[in-house]
């Protein structure tokens, strides 16, 4: 199957105003599939969707969602409705708090577990549910190199990726049989405007060796057929910084599922 037939006729693509997101929003289009931008300010968004019509000729939708509120998922899947989506992309995640645990309330922690747990699992139960029975798809939750150990600082956002990197493997080992592609991209330091914006606020300086969003677009789309788990800048074989190389990880995933599966088997037949 062509990109758009394997993953198309539509994308969901939320934080998609700008950065990583915009990047996917453009590259998904560019292979003519139609894109459901999500974000919480509309003026980005639009802008966003009229460049993207104008070029490729595709439909966008746009809708202002807060991802980390309560019930955002419901509200996804309302901006949605009866319209058939191959690709999900969870794109929204960046540490906008920036700060040790004791020194914020604790309701903007919630807040970051609502937008980067709650809101990640809802969605992709309804997506993915779909991608299912149809035997096709693909989801792309896009992580952080933070998801593998705690750091003084981020200490709730690590754990939040640290969850979405495990959701993920897990997710991509119940819907392979299907069809249905997961990926973790595992970013590292990216140029998007949150970035510098958290990087401004603690006055440190923007280091020189931030990866590109539309590079990790290209490369996310291109390894979402070989999940779970793409490490921003090391091969499918290296370790580097995660510690375990995605090959490894992907491994892994299989021969405990493998078991599982065997287990459950055997107590059934009992």
């Amino acid at each position: 199957m062509s990109f758009a037939e394997r993953y198309g006729p539509w994308a969901v693509i939320a934080g998609a105003s700008e950065g990583t997101g915009s990047a996917f929003a453009a590259q998904v289009a560019a292979e003519g599939i139609n894109c459901i931008l999500l974000g919480r300010r509309m003026a980005p968004l639009e802008g966003v969707a009229k460049e993207l019509q104008g070029r490729y000729g595709v439909e966008c939708l746009t809708a202002s969602v807060d991802l980390a509120a309560q019930h955002s998922a419901r509200r996804i899947v309302e901006v949605v409705e009866h319209r058939e989506v191959g690709l999900f992309i969870s794109n929204a995640g960046a540490d906008s708090i920036g700060s040790t645990f004791l020194d914020h309330d604790i309701a903007d922690w919630d807040s970051l577990v609502s937008r980067n747990v709650m809101t990640v699992m809802q969605s992709c139960h309804h997506f993915a549910k779909r991608m299912r029975d149809r035997r096709r798809g693909g989801i792309i939750i896009v992580g952080s190199g933070a998801c593998y150990g705690g750091i003084a600082g981020i200490s709730v956002y690590c754990a939040t990726k640290a969850f979405d990197l495990c959701f993920g493997e897990g997710l991509w080992a119940e819907l392979k049989p299907f069809g249905v592609d997961v990926l973790n991209l595992i970013l590292g330091r990216t140029d998007t405007p949150a970035f510098r914006e958290l990087m401004e606020r603690k006055g440190i300086p923007i280091p020189k060796d931030l990866a590109l969003p539309e590079d990790v677009a290209r490369v996310g789309l291109a390894r979402l057929p070989h999940g779970p788990v793409h490490n921003w800048g090391l091969e499918d074989e290296e370790a580097g910084y995660a510690g375990l190389s995605a090959a490894a990880r992907r491994k892994r995933v299989m021969s405990i599922s493998m078991m599982a599966d065997s287990t459950r088997a055997r107590e059934n037949a009992q």
